[in-house]
């Protein structure tokens, strides 16, 4: 699905964004100086909500949950940020939609290590610990959804793949948002939107030419870069992207790759619009349809059920699972 036309709303943004990048301010948003140590308000829970920050040796996790919802689903959020940012109020606000849009779901937040201090493979090691944290509590894999955005977004799909090599059950779906799944810089978009990337574009400097978090390892590992894996047997996915990124290719490739393999794959790519436009929450109509589409994806993943756990409601929704529209 392509959305045509660009709001006015979302194109002032866009703009705005642009015209930051000219600034003082350019070159340390675009390196991720101002992700590695972000000065940001006290994050304050909100009502109606248990949150929990989880201890786990080297790193941390942040768990949100409903007071006094059960819903047995839940979703493993794996935040962005160039693999040097970590996490931030705008991830907490992120699992707060989630929990609303699926209904109630949980929403574990892995507050990964990142690089240089930490390079590959750790986030990935992370990542793992936190879905077998989630699988511990006793939450089964077809209970949960990986959700992503840019380096979390290709972070889950190499999580997916690493379990499915590891002969492991895979989660019931993928939400990704502007993944960041080829570290060689391969696609296309990264010459054709070179000067129209309202944030990346015009400079080599930047997050995603950095070798921060790779360093000497070969980046078309398909842990590192997952387009150069095999997603045969991966669950359903929602791939979301904006039409002026540099890594527009990112997601068409992988979208297509893993059409080929037979997986069930919505490709969303959002007319003029920035890396994780979906940041802007309800501000542009592009944003607020986005996690629309995301909480349509969520219902589907609830019904999305192995046969033994399904109902007869369960077992008509599913029936109809084929008819969603997945391009």
């Amino acid at each position: 699905m392509r959305n045509k036309k660009v709001s006015i709303r979302g194109g002032l943004m866009r703009d705005m964004i642009h015209d930051i990048m000219e600034t003082s301010l350019g070159k340390p948003i675009q390196t991720g100086e101002f992700r590695k140590n972000p000065v940001e308000p006290a994050w304050v829970c909100p009502s109606g909500y248990e949150y929990e920050i989880i201890e786990n040796g080297p790193f941390k996790m942040e768990f949100l949950k409903p007071e006094g919802v059960v819903t047995g689903r839940a979703v493993l959020q794996l935040h962005g940020g160039g693999y040097i940012g970590g996490m931030r109020n705008a991830y907490r606000s992120f699992a707060g939609l989630y929990s609303e849009l699926g209904r109630g779901m949980s929403v574990l937040t892995v507050d990964y290590r990142v690089a240089p201090e930490h390079p590959y493979p750790a986030a990935l090691e992370d990542a793992i610990t936190g879905y077998n944290w989630l699988l511990q509590a006793g939450w089964q894999e077809h209970e949960i959804v990986v959700a992503g955005d840019s380096a979390g977004g290709g972070l889950a799909l190499a999580l997916c793949m690493y379990l499915k090599n590891q002969n492991r059950k895979l989660p019931a779906g993928l939400i990704c948002m502007s993944p960041w799944t080829d570290l060689t810089q391969s696609g296309a978009s990264y010459d054709f939107n070179y000067e129209r990337d309202p944030l990346f574009g015009n400079t080599r400097d930047s997050l995603i030419y950095s070798k921060d978090y790779i360093q000497d390892e070969d980046p078309t590992n398909p842990y590192i870069s997952p387009l150069y894996g095999n997603f045969s047997g991966f669950p359903p996915m929602l791939i979301q992207v904006g039409s002026y990124e540099m890594l527009l290719s990112d997601s068409e490739l992988v979208a297509e790759k893993a059409k080929r393999a037979g997986c069930k794959v919505r490709l969303s790519v959002y007319e003029g619009m920035f890396h994780i436009f979906q940041m802007a929450m309800l501000m542009i109509p592009e944003s607020k349809h986005a996690w629309q589409e995301i909480g349509r994806f969520l219902d589907i993943m609830e019904h999305h059920l192995p046969a033994e756990h399904l109902d007869e409601e369960d077992k008509e929704i599913e029936s109809k699972f084929g008819e969603v529209e997945y391009e």
